[in-house]
């Protein structure tokens, strides 16, 4: 499913309206955690952002947009106008990706303040995940992130604030696992590489 592109306070911003409640696993500043989500939002903020507020932020975006219920969102300093969508076999992935001059290692040592997340993955499945599962499709989603990272020859894992939204339906058939050689999990690591891949290559760098 792809996004809505709406403007906001004169902005874009990314919207999915679901249909239904999806169960979400989230690390987004706004609804984070694992429950079930009735939207998502990714928005472009300033590039200087210096709200100390972002998850009310975000719940200000969603009310903007007459949005109700329980969401999710995230926000980055990239123009989510150069989101990339890639499907694979049923598993739907959206990226934002901009690195500015944020690339870091995970381990690094060095302590970075917070910025908006500039790698932002919403990603749709089509099969419930139990709880392990979709905690296993997350560090997916990093490995599948560094990865692309690494081939495009970029000093770092990500950037200090990347976010990920994984969605799945309530019920229904389930699937155990979500690592990179699992059915669903190998379907969505596809996407989130290709997505990363496609997006540097029309991202700014600096």
């Amino acid at each position: 499913m792809k996004p809505e592109l709406h403007q906001v306070a004169g902005r874009p911003l990314l919207l999915w309206r679901l249909d239904r409640p999806l169960l979400a696993i989230s690390s987004a500043v706004h609804g984070g955690g694992i429950g079930e989500r009735e939207w998502v939002v990714n928005a472009t903020v300033e590039s200087d952002y210096r709200r100390d507020d972002p998850g009310d932020h975000v719940a200000e975006l969603a009310a903007a947009c007459g949005l109700t219920g329980t969401g999710t969102g995230l926000l980055t300093a990239l123009d989510v106008r150069r989101q990339v969508t890639v499907t694979d076999s049923g598993v739907t992935v959206t990226a934002t990706t901009g690195i500015g001059a944020h690339c870091t290692w995970a381990a690094g040592e060095e302590e970075l303040a917070w910025l908006p997340g500039t790698i932002n993955v919403v990603g749709l499945l089509p099969v419930r995940l139990t709880p392990a599962a979709l905690v296993n499709a997350v560090a997916t989603v990093a490995e599948a992130k560094a990865q692309a990272l690494a081939e495009a020859g970029l000093p770092g894992t990500g950037t200090p604030t990347d976010a990920t939204v994984l969605l799945c339906p309530t019920s229904g058939p389930f699937d155990s696992y979500g690592g990179p050689r699992s059915v669903y999990g190998s379907r969505l690591a596809r996407v989130v590489h290709a997505c990363v891949r496609a997006g540097l290559r029309t991202s700014p760098m600096s």
